[in-house]
């Protein structure tokens, strides 16, 4: 049962590090989206330029995904995860909220993120109690 939990942990670790790098590289540094600008914009944030704001954006989902497939058993990064991606999308639903009727729009993929964190904290949960009845 262990290895099969542990087994699924790496699935959706390896799942959630995917969707970050993609959403920091493909968005972000290679097409630098419209919506990215807009969004930074908004911000009125002066002391960066707007494409710069954006790379660094990016940089900084790669790295957290990374973290996903560095660090194995961190209810911590799950928990970081579930709080950013849930102020990230109110964060949309206050500067477009248009987006929240649209196909693949961010509610859809930021509740399946936040899904795979929680199944996630579970597992890690259920084998830290595992541990505990095997050592006692």
């Amino acid at each position: 049962m262990q290895s099969t939990l542990s087994s699924i942990l790496r699935t959706l670790q390896l799942t959630l590090a995917i969707l970050w790098i993609y959403q920091g590289l493909v968005p972000k540094i290679i097409y630098q989206v419209n919506e990215e600008h807009l969004f930074w914009q908004y911000t009125g944030i002066q002391f960066l330029t707007v494409p710069t704001l954006i790379t660094l954006s990016g940089m900084i989902e790669i790295v957290f995904g990374s973290l996903f497939l560095l660090v194995k058993k961190s209810i911590l990064l799950h928990v970081i995860n579930i709080v950013g991606l849930t102020i990230l999308m109110i964060i949309v639903g206050i500067i477009y909220p248009q987006y929240f009727y649209h196909a693949f729009n961010p509610v859809v993929m930021n509740i399946a993120m936040i899904t795979l964190s929680i199944i996630a904290i579970q597992i890690l949960h259920s084998n830290k109690k595992m541990k505990d009845i095997t050592y006692t």
